[in-house]
C-alpha cells in the first residue's frame, strides 16, 4: 500500500531497494487469514496520518490511498469507504461497519474525532500496529532457522527408521541373531512408521488444513494459548510479546482520555490470547466491585510484579499514560532481547536432541552386528 504526495507537497525521497527475500518476508499471508490483516493496517494508519497531518482532509486523504491500490477488492474496499464518508457517515461509523476493524480501533477513532485528535490517534494506531507486526516479525525470525532445523532432523530420522534399519533387520533375520532390547525398540518404531506412516502423514495434513476451524473452538483456543504459556522460556517469551501489546494499547487509550475500565475492556476485545483475557475479564469484575486496578491486576499470574507496582505509583500519582509507555518500552525491549535469545538456544538443542535420536538408532544397529560377527566366525 503507498500512496503520492506530489499533490501535497514535492518533498525529495531516496529511494531504497529491498531484495526479494526481505519483500518475501515481509508480505503478510493472507490464504488461511484476513485480506486486511495487521501489515495493510500498519501501512494504513501510517500513510492517512501523514496524509491529515500534511492538510489533506479526510475523504481527499482515502481518496488518494484508493487511487493508489494495485488490487481491485482494495480499491473497492476503500472506495465504500470514500462513498460512506460523502453520504454524510462520520469515520468512526464507517469503521464499525466492516468486520475488518476491531471495536478497539473504531471507539479510538471516535475519541479523537469528538476530541478533534484524529490524526494524533490515527498515528498512534499506527504505531501501535507497526510495533505489533514488529513484534511478529522478531518471533517468526527466531524460530524460523530453528524449525527448519528441526524438521530437517525429523526427516533424517524418519529415512532412517524407514529405510536404513528394515535393511539391517532383514540381515539379523536372516542369520537368527538375538536382538538387544534397544534394538528390538527401534524395529518396532520402524515397523509402526511403515505401517502406519501414511495414516500419520494425512492426519497431519487434515489437522492443518482443518487448523482453522479448530482455533475458533473455545476450548482448543484456551488449552493451546494455556500450553504456550507454560513451555519452558518460550511461555515468557509469549507473554512478554502481549504485556508489550497491551500495555501499548492502555497508553493510547489513556492518553485519549478514556476511563481506565473502558480501556481494560477494549483491550480485552482485541488482544487475542486466552490467558490475557481471562485475566482482564477477572480485573474488570474486581475494578467493579470497588478493586483498585493494582490490587485486581495482583491477583492474576499474567501480569508480574513489576507492572502491579508500577500501576500502583501510577493511580497515587495520577500518571497512567506515561507509566503505561515505560512499561511498553520495557516490554518491547524485552521482546527483543528474549527473541536473540531463544533463536541462539534453540538451534544447539535441537542438534544435541537430534544427535541423540541418531545416536541410539546406530548404537542399535551395531551392537547385533557384533554377534553377528561371533556367528559368522
Amino acid at each position: 500500500m503507498g500512496f503520492k504526495l506530489e499533490h501535497t507537497a514535492s518533498i525529495p525521497q531516496k529511494s531504497t531497494e529491498r531484495d526479494w527475500l526481505a519483500n518475501t518476508l515481509q508480505k503478510e499471508v493472507t490464504l488461511f487469514g484476513k485480506s486486511f490483516g495487521n501489515k495493510k493496517k500498519e501501512d494504513f494508519y501510517t500513510e492517512l496520518a501523514v496524509l491529515l497531518k500534511a492538510g489533506i482532509n479526510l475523504k481527499d486523504s482515502l481518496s488518494l490511498i484508493q487511487e493508489n491500490q494495485k488490487k481491485e477488492k482494495l480499491k473497492f474496499f476503500f472506495g465504500e469507504m470514500v462513498d460512506s464518508l460523502v453520504s454524510g457517515k462520520s469515520f468512526f461509523e464507517i469503521l464499525r461497519t466492516k468486520k475488518e476493524f476491531t471495536e478497539y480501533e473504531y471507539y479510538s477513532i471516535k475519541i479523537g474525532e469528538e476530541t478533534g485528535t484524529l490524526s494524533r490517534i490515527i498515528e498512534e494506531l499506527g504505531k501501535f500496529f507497526a510495533r505489533k507486526n514488529e513484534q511478529r516479525r522478531g518471533l517468526i525470525n527466531a524460530l524460523t532457522y530453528p524449525i527448519i532445523i528441526l524438521v530437517t532432523a525429523v526427516m533424517v530420522v524418519i529415512f532412517m527408521l524407514r529405510m536404513v534399519v528394515p535393511m539391517f533387520e532383514d540381515i539379523f533375520k536372516q542369520n537368527n541373531v538375538d536382538l538387544p532390547a534397544i534394538t528390538r525398540m527401534i524395529v518396532s518404531a520402524s515397523n509402526f512408521i511403515k505401517d502406519y506412516g501414511l495414516i500419520m502423514l494425512l492426519i497431519l495434513v487434515g489437522l492443518i488444513v482443518l487448523r482453522k476451524s479448530f482455533a475458533k473452538k473455545v476450548w482448543f483456543k484456551r488449552r493451546k494459548d494455556y500450553f504456550l504459556l507454560k513451555a519452558p522460556y518460550l511461555g515468557n517469551f509469549i507473554s512478554s510479546v502481549y504485556m508489550a501489546q497491551f500495555t501499548q494499547a492502555v497508553a493510547l487509550l489513556t492518553s485519549s482520555k478514556v476511563p481506565m475500565l473502558n480501556s481494560i475492556q477494549l483491550v480485552n476485545k482485541m488482544i487475542d490470547f486466552y490467558p490475557l483475557n481471562e485475566a482482564l475479564s477477572n480485573v474488570e469484575g474486581d475494578v467493579l466491585k470497588g478493586k483498585s486496578l493494582s490490587e485486581s491486576m495482583g491477583g492474576n499470574r499474567i501480569f508480574d510484579n513489576k507492572m502491579v507496582s508500577l500501576v500502583k505509583v501510577a493511580e497515587e500519582t495520577n500518571q497512567t499514560e506515561y507509566i503505561f509507555e515505560r512499561l511498553n518500552q520495557q516490554y518491547a525491549i524485552e521482546v527483543q532481547q528474549k527473541s536473540k535469545l531463544l533463536s541462539t538456544l534453540m538451534e544447539p538443542m535441537i542438534i544435541v536432541i537430534v544427535g541423540i535420536f541418531v545416536g541410539v538408532i546406530l548404537v542399535s544397529m551395531y551392537l547385533p552386528m557384533f554377534k553377528l560377527s561371533s556367528v559368522v566366525g
